[in-house]
């Protein structure tokens, strides 16, 4: 009876877990979604390093991953789970008050300086290059502090969420369905990311009728939801979550970058998350480009994550097949479908690279940490450090956007990750400790 009355009492607590894991979705996706609307409202001066200073903001955002988590991690140890939780909610609460700072900013102190150009622009529409001196308003650093403050938040809410879905017992549930229900929630929220940014905040607007300060009322929504969560967390009883600790006494006597599956592990997240990042924020910009309109770019984004929506649902349908033969026959598929689009020069090709990129992460790290034993708390650690990939593998897109001046062959660095890919679930994953 005691147990079914905790397991009872644990259903609120999961409830919002749920909605947290929800919640880092759609901030993933946002940050990554107010890339083009940024270029629009804040770049016009940003001559030919316009898409490198576009790709920032993905870069601050994920950077935070590497910077902050060792600090997160020490956090966590120092003070639980909870307090975490709530310090992380705090943190984003206060990315949101910069994003609507930037805003602020620009139309407060930059916009004086920018109306002879954006009125020149408009005049000239589409004929329209700025060839003069690269001039970034002030509103697009506070914009680039908000995202690695966003970032940030999202490691100390990562470190904590998942261990709790585990512990939050809820009868007639498995740890392993509490975690796929949050999962989907989080791929919900980055399927409707793309729409929210483009038909709630920005009203279809786009270009140069863009109006920053519709940031205002949408991200004071958020605040309000985030404090609402703080608060619920407060008059709610979570479960105790037991730190993972190697036992008494238990030495590591080699680095855990001695397991070359891995250090090749690392490196394959690094690569997942910076394909899955490249493809997911780059492609409306990319469609962009090729002459779609803001509606057709945010379908695209859209339906590539819807993708990865419905391929988790599916993936638990897989547990049959192997670890590596799913990630070989993913990142092949995926790396034909970018190879594709690129060749064709069409996008839409691209959106179907979703679905195979959704089971890659519980692939790759099931077959990073295989047979660690009393290392495998050690080299999960170590295995986040690839998130960063996500910072760097679109930034140096970017930058060879402005080199080339098209978007269409810098796709072939994402290919070359998918193709790393496929080594690591041919070759790359067999354990093997070096001496």
């Amino acid at each position: 009876m005691n147990q079914i009355k905790q397991q009872q009492s644990y259903f609120m607590p999961f409830v919002i877990m749920v909605v947290l894991m929800s919640l880092i979705g759609l901030i993933t996706n946002l940050n990554q979604q107010f890339q083009g609307p940024m270029q629009a409202a804040y770049l016009i001066k940003g001559g030919s390093m316009t898409i490198t200073l576009t790709n920032l903001l993905n870069f601050s955002f994920f950077l935070a991953y590497l910077v902050m988590g060792p600090f997160t991690n020490r956090y966590v140890d120092k003070n639980g789970y909870k307090k975490s939780l709530t310090f992380g909610l705090f943190i984003l609460i206060a990315a949101f008050g910069l994003y609507e700072l930037s805003a602020y900013v620009f139309e407060t102190f930059d916009k004086a300086n920018f109306e002879g150009i954006i009125a020149e622009a408009k005049a000239a529409g589409d004929s329209f290059k700025y060839t003069g001196a690269v001039e970034v308003p002030i509103a697009y650093y506070v914009f680039l502090v908000a995202a690695f403050v966003a970032g940030t938040a999202l490691t100390y809410l990562q470190a904590v969420v998942n261990p709790y879905l585990v512990a939050c017992d809820v009868k007639g549930t498995s740890a392993v369905q509490r975690q796929s229900i949050a999962g989907a929630g989080n791929s919900l929220m980055t399927t409707v990311g793309p729409l929210f940014v483009a038909y709630v905040i920005f009203q279809q607007k786009s270009g140069l009728d863009i109006d920053i300060t519709s940031l205002y009322v949408p991200i004071l929504a958020l605040i309000v939801l985030v404090g609402l969560i703080i608060a619920a967390l407060g008059k709610i009883h979570l479960p105790s979550i037991a730190s993972a600790e190697k036992k008494e006494g238990e030495v590591l006597e080699k680095s855990v970058w001695s397991f070359s599956h891995l250090a090749l592990g690392v490196v394959a997240i690094f690569m997942y998350v910076g394909v899955e990042v490249a493809v997911g924020a780059n492609i409306t910009l990319y469609a962009k480009d090729s002459g779609f309109d803001v509606s057709s770019a945010a379908t695209m984004t859209s339906m590539y994550w819807g993708g990865l929506l419905v391929g988790r649902l599916l993936g638990s349908f897989l547990s049959k097949i192997s670890a590596n033969a799913q990630l070989a026959v993913t990142s092949a598929a995926a790396g034909i479908l970018v190879a594709a689009g690129m060749l064709t020069n069409n996008p839409w090709i691209m959106v179907g690279a979703g679905l195979f990129h959704s089971i890659m992460w519980p692939a790759i790290f099931s077959l990073a940490i295989d047979k660690l034993g009393k290392y495998t708390s050690a080299g999960t650690g170590v295995l986040m450090m690839g998130v960063v990939g996500g910072a760097i593998l679109p930034f140096i897109q970017a930058m060879a956007v402005d080199f080339i001046g098209s978007w269409q062959w810098t796709w072939i660095i994402v290919v070359a990750a998918e193709l790393y890919l496929l080594y690591y679930a041919l070759v790359g994953y067999k354990v093997k400790q070096l001496p």
